[in-house]
């Protein structure tokens, strides 16, 4: 058991990492350490794993900010620039979902 809860299928997990152990030591050492915690959001009721498989909503919306204050400017007179723009707009985001009240999980909700 990993300290986030999930436990891999032990026959196929253990059969896949030692396939490894030999020829990349490295790859077995990595499977052993991110693959349970890859598989601790299975631990979870399900409608919780339906909002956490993806974040393609979060990611549109962030890049749809980051187009619609970009274009405007059109030509950047450096690459400090830009990056000095697209830091302000992300921390901007960051403060509005800080401060939401409206969670994207609740996770006291037991049934979905």
């Amino acid at each position: 058991m990993s300290p986030w809860g999930a436990s891999c299928p032990a026959p196929h997990f253990n059969y896949a990492v030692a396939s490894y152990r030999d020829p990349a030591p490295k790859l077995a050492a990595w499977l052993e350490e991110n693959i349970p915690e890859g598989l601790a959001v299975f631990t979870l009721p399900e409608h919780h794993r339906k909002r956490l498989r993806t974040s393609n909503p979060m990611e549109r919306s962030i890049q749809q900010e980051l187009k619609r204050r970009t274009v405007k400017v059109r030509v950047f007179p450096g690459e400090d620039a830009l990056l000095r723009l697209v830091s302000a707009v992300l921390v901007e985001i960051d403060e509005k979902w800080a401060s939401d009240t409206k969670a994207y999980i609740k996770w006291e909700c037991q049934d979905a």
